[in-house]
């Protein structure tokens, strides 16, 4: 008798258990949204955002050629096919000198290089000599590069060769410089060679 009602009770504590274990399960969810974008950054320039000494901006940043307006600019700006600089003055009336020869330059920079700076100083030492000659500087490029980007290159490298003659005493007012860019090469080969002769400055002399 007393087995009977254990298994009573036993009966009466599994039924409903078994009744809330069939019960249909309800899905749970959670709110989960996903997170925020983060932000990006627009790749830096490689080599750090500031031009080395002696180069000018990378290819491409330069969209029109210097001392002209871009597209939409107020009238009254230099017209595009402005030189850069000083109007130019009447080259056939300047000639070339054994005496003054060109120096030239590496790829896309215009500093004077030691060997050009011997060049300059002898230069400058027949100047000395000649104060009645007057000077016309033309800076070069090779092709590599854009009109505008190498039309300021080159207006860089006459004004360099200027720089350094007025550093050894010649005075400013006897000295006219231009940029013809890649315009007039001397070479037209496309090697490093040929390059390497069109990145130049280029002497010519008038006596006043």
């Amino acid at each position: 008798m007393k087995n009977r009602q254990l298994w009573v009770l036993a009966f009466s504590v599994l039924v409903p258990a078994t009744l809330v274990a069939g019960c249909e399960k309800r899905t749970v969810t959670a709110d989960v949204s996903p997170p925020p974008p983060v932000a990006t950054r627009a790749p830096e320039r490689a080599g750090g955002a500031t031009t080395p000494e002696g180069s000018v901006a990378p290819l491409g940043e330069i969209t029109a050629r210097p001392g002209t307006a871009p597209s939409g600019a107020p009238t009254g700006t230099p017209d595009a096919s402005a030189p850069i600089g000083p109007a130019r003055p009447s080259v056939a009336e300047f000639a070339a000198r054994a005496e003054l020869e060109d120096v030239h330059f590496d790829f896309d920079r215009y500093d004077i290089r030691p060997g050009d700076a011997r060049i300059l100083d002898a230069s400058a030492a027949w100047l000395r000599a000649s104060p009645a000659a007057l000077v016309l500087i033309e800076g070069h490029c090779d092709e590599r590069g854009t009109d505008a980007y190498n039309m300021a290159l080159g207006d860089r490298r006459a004004k360099a060769a200027m720089d350094y003659l007025v550093s050894r005493g010649i005075q400013a007012d006897r000295i006219t410089s231009l940029s013809y860019g890649e315009e007039r090469p001397v070479c037209r080969e496309h090697t490093e060679a040929c390059w390497a002769k069109n990145r130049r400055a280029h002497f010519l002399v008038k006596v006043r």
